[in-house]
């Protein structure tokens, strides 16, 4: 099959994945194999190709949003069948032993294992995953719609939960990215009001025409307070930019699984009457399932730009850049 590999972690202007051509994936006990008919990009993807998260295996195939069919299922796999579609997220295993597992926290698992960077992911024609982490995809979404809901989505979600966001409260997003266009899109349905900040002018056009209250480049911008706020940036200068535009009692959800530096704060500026951080790690299979059922239901509607499987190295480079609205998807070209 066709693949996207990466060797060795470098810059993504360097066009470090190679497409080549590897042995088909077999599966194993309790894993079903799909031919992959799509599989979004991420921010993640970068983290993992220019080494900004801890060096796992090598080579990797990346991706962990795919959407395909299962057409061979390995000993033991009772829930699908052949020609189910479904699609392949980040969280690929947990433990189920440890404290966080049995307190259904299985995001904070202590032997977490993830597509794309444990394991070879949906950067390929096709693609493996344990059936009991793997997602059905509503009838709502065709392929390339549903693949962005698989991280960014799921991510945004999980993010949205971790602001505590009340139906018809103040919600602030910094970045306006892969999940923050999913987000807008469940914080409208719930009734209510959006302020966006982004540098981007094609992130900035497309925030108004989702709906956005308020759109702008700065924080210190913003017309009123926010009830709550989630910052998708990879960006730690922002936080006490956001802290000091949220009301007393709010809070702050990071959602992403990297991170710069967070500046010096000052207490009463930015933490005082109880304003709350909230950081955001991984996401349940529940939440996943939550996610998806609530975005068939609005339903939410992804923006999307297709590229061709062999042209990861640009889509990246795009998304690093800031070029894509919404989110880009990766496409295998073979029939």
């Amino acid at each position: 099959m066709k693949a996207m590999v990466l060797h060795e972690t470098a810059s993504i202007a360097s066009s470090p994945l190679r497409y080549e051509e590897v042995a088909e994936p077999t599966p194993g006990t309790g894993q079903v194999r799909l031919r992959v008919s799509c599989c979004a990009i991420c921010r993640t993807d970068l983290h993992v190709i220019e080494g900004e998260l801890p060096r796992q295996r090598r080579p990797i195939i990346p991706g962990h949003q795919a959407v395909g069919v299962v057409d061979e299922l390995g000993p033991g796999c009772r829930r699908f069948t052949i020609g189910t579609r479904v699609g392949v997220a980040w969280l690929r295993h947990t433990c189920g032993e440890c404290p966080f597992c049995r307190g259904g926290r299985e995001n904070l698992c202590e032997s977490p294992r993830f597509t794309g960077y444990h394991e070879d992911g949906g950067y390929a024609e096709y693609a493996v995953v344990p059936e009991d982490f793997a997602y059905v995809i509503p009838d709502a979404f065709d392929d390339v719609s549903a693949a962005p809901l698989l991280c960014a989505g799921i991510i945004g979600y999980r993010a949205l939960k971790r602001s505590d966001l009340q139906p018809g409260e103040r919600l602030a997003l910094y970045g306006f990215g892969s999940s923050a266009h999913v987000v807008v899109q469940i914080a409208l349905h719930r009734g209510c009001e959006v302020y966006v900040v982004t540098r981007g002018k094609r992130h900035r056009e497309l925030a108004r025409q989702m709906g956005a209250a308020w759109v702008g480049e700065s924080a210190a911008q913003m017309p009123a307070p926010a009830d709550r706020a989630i910052l998708f940036a990879p960006a730690g200068e922002l936080v006490p930019a956001a802290l000091e535009k949220l009301r007393k009692g709010g809070t702050l959800a990071l959602a992403g699984i990297y991170m710069t530096p967070i500046p010096r704060m000052d207490y009463e500026r930015h933490l005082f009457h109880e304003r709350n951080v909230h950081s955001v790690t991984a996401n349940t299979r529940e939440d996943g399932r939550e996610l998806l059922a609530e975005a068939a239901r609005i339903p939410v509607r992804p923006h999307t730009t297709v590229y061709p499987l062999s042209d990861a190295n640009r889509a990246l480079q795009d998304l690093k850049a800031d070029r894509i609205s919404g989110t880009g998807v990766l496409v295998p070209l073979s029939p």
